[in-house]
């Protein structure tokens, strides 16, 4: 899907020297992907304390089930 954006060019620039990707287009799809991956992450981390866990749940045992 095509999609024109007005970014700022200095911008850019930074993003491809600092990516080490050889084009624009490279540059601002790695940035989206690290962009999601990090917000992703921040995710989890909201939830660590929040999850009740099972200290008697064997995962092993669980695995050879079948």
């Amino acid at each position: 899907m095509a999609t024109n954006l007005a970014i700022d060019p200095e911008l850019i620039e930074r993003a491809v020297k600092v990516s080490g990707e050889k084009t624009k287009k490279a540059a601002v799809t790695r940035a989206l992907e690290e962009f999601i991956a990090r917000r992703a992450q921040r995710r989890l981390v909201e939830l660590m304390g929040k999850l009740e866990w099972d200290a008697d749940y064997d995962y092993k045992a669980e695995r050879s089930r079948g």
